[in-house]
């Protein structure tokens, strides 16, 4: 059987949740990010890719 290729994205925090809609501080929560710098290595799904689209102003793609 054929084992299917999982496609990852790293990110990184550089922009903080304070002063800014309350949703956003949750996007960040749900992709794992807690303070500025931290940084997460994630399936590239069609969620995860929104939810970065939805905070881009505070997230880096590193690769």
């Amino acid at each position: 059987m054929k084992q299917q290729t999982v496609e990852k994205i790293k990110i990184r925090q550089t922009g903080s949740p304070i002063r800014r809609d309350r949703r956003q501080a949750l996007y960040l929560k749900s992709l794992g990010l807690k303070k500025i710098g931290s940084v997460r290595e994630l399936e590239a799904n069609h969620s995860v890719l929104k939810l970065i689209e939805k905070v881009r102003h505070m997230v880096e793609v590193i690769s």
